[in-house]
């Protein structure tokens, strides 16, 4: 089963001439999915250092837009648990599903992936539409806005190699860390929340224990978890490390920032707005600071969202040409195939940011559905595999077995229960009218 996974998911068929130049000319191309050498285009180029920002902005932006939220519904300190757990269990991810599964596992695997980046790109252009809503004071339809976001997104997004995306991903982290500080200094200078009544007594909403109801409650905790689960996208862009080897250095710098910033950030943003906290949270500090943070963070949206569009779309452009001289080329068909995926995965991103235009909703619902079997069952059920002879082992050896018996039960409830939550929650808002319909121009950017 290993040769068959090699063949399969690993090794682009080359003619025999480039399989033996590229040998010759580095003999780590065994295993990778881009392979170094003379004549080929090389994809190879992204330092660790790199591949660690690249890393950040696929984690950072979506959750610290919406934890203090969702932290109002759990409670400070359950919201905080939910954070420390969450990240701790999403700091690791394997895609070995043709290994464990075959190839039936390995294809639903590969569709959890396109599913979970496509909402979670999404997510982007909802907070990319919000952004220019708030810039502009509402002077377009919130439907243009989303088209531009996509527009946006796409462009981006169609940039072939991480190596030049991420110098771009610099100015994104920078750009949405400065800005979520700029509010975390901005709701601590006021009396009371912006959106709060100004005058009069009025209710605060901060809770160190919540009492949700089950769909808001594990609404909230996956959307939570789904704010450190983007960790299945780093594997794209190891694909494209100039040392893979350094993989989980960039992975232990930016799993570490994150949990920090969200923990601190959320908690802080909580603290001072209650429930009167908007989502994103980068509207919770009066209409000044709003438009201060969005002007700041517009890039790192924009940039959140083209990095799931481009894993996205590499997937299935890899998937395409793997066994094709175009995949490392600069061919017509080369670049039509890229620029297709790229474009397909922006409109599906779009049809849905229109028919869920809530960024809570659209990340609980990445969690439940996609990320919970990704980023919990599927690696508890790799180390079982791995480990079949604990069962049988020392006391040590059947307790972490179980441990991860357990991690895939959790996997269970939460897609099956979280998806159950966010899908009741989303009839509520159509219901209630925080949504009006798809493609409408209402605006739902301050809906949680």
């Amino acid at each position: 089963m290993l040769d068959e996974k090699h063949q399969d998911t690993i090794e682009p068929a080359l003619s025999s001439t480039d399989s033996i130049n590229v040998g010759k000319v580095n003999p780590e191309n065994d295993g990778e999915i881009f392979k170094k050498g003379e004549g080929i285009e090389d994809f190879r180029t992204v330092s660790w250092v790199h591949t660690s920002v690249i890393f950040l902005k696929l984690i950072f932006a979506t959750g610290v837009l919406t934890i203090p939220s969702a932290m109002y519904t759990l409670g400070a300190f359950p919201g905080a648990i939910n954070v420390l757990g969450w990240q701790f269990l999403n700091t690791c991810i394997a895609d070995m599903g043709l290994l464990v599964g075959g190839k039936v596992v390995k294809e639903i695997t590969g569709i959890l992936f396109l599913v979970a980046f496509v909402i979670v790109a999404a997510s982007g252009m909802v907070g990319v539409s919000t952004a220019l809503n708030a810039l502009s004071n509402h002077s377009l339809c919130t439907n243009y806005f989303s088209i531009i976001a996509a527009i946006m997104i796409a462009l981006c997004a169609s940039i072939r190699k991480f190596e030049k995306l991420s110098w771009v991903t610099w100015a994104g982290f920078a750009s949405v860390f400065i800005a979520v500080f700029v509010v975390v200094v901005g709701v601590t200078t006021r009396d009371r929340p912006a959106a709060a009544p100004q005058s009069g007594p009025y209710e605060f909403g901060y809770h160190v224990i919540g009492h949700p109801t089950f769909a808001a409650g594990i609404t909230a905790a996956s959307t939570i978890f789904c704010s450190g689960a983007g960790t299945s996208a780093f594997l794209p862009v190891m694909s494209e490390m100039r040392h893979p080897k350094e993989y989980s250095k960039a992975v232990s710098w930016c799993m570490g920032i994150v949990t920090a910033a969200y923990l601190s950030f959320s908690l802080v943003v909580y603290k001072w707005c209650g429930m009167w906290v908007a989502s994103p949270s980068l509207g919770s500090a009066g209409p000044t600071v709003k438009k201060i943070a969005y002007g700041i963070g517009l890039i790192g949206l924009c940039v959140s969202g083209a990095l799931y569009v481009h894993v996205s779309a590499k997937y299935i452009f890899v998937r395409i040409l793997r066994n094709s001289r175009h995949l490392q080329s600069n061919s017509a068909v080369h670049w039509g195939t890229w620029l297709g995926c790229v474009a397909s995965i922006s409109v599906v991103s779009f049809l849905i940011a229109s028919g869920v235009p809530i960024f809570n909703y659209l990340l609980s619902l990445a969690g439940s559905v996609a990320f919970a079997p990704l980023a919990l069952g599927l690696p508890g059920w790799l180390w079982i595999y791995d480990h079949a002879d604990y069962w049988k082992g020392t006391l040590w050896q059947k307790t972490l077995y179980m441990l991860h018996v357990v991690l895939i039960l959790i996997s269970i409830f939460l897609t099956i229960g979280g998806t159950y939550g966010v899908i009741v929650q989303i009839l509520d808002a159509y219901r209630n009218g925080l949504i009006d319909s798809a493609f409408s121009c209402a605006d739902n950017s301050n809906s949680s």
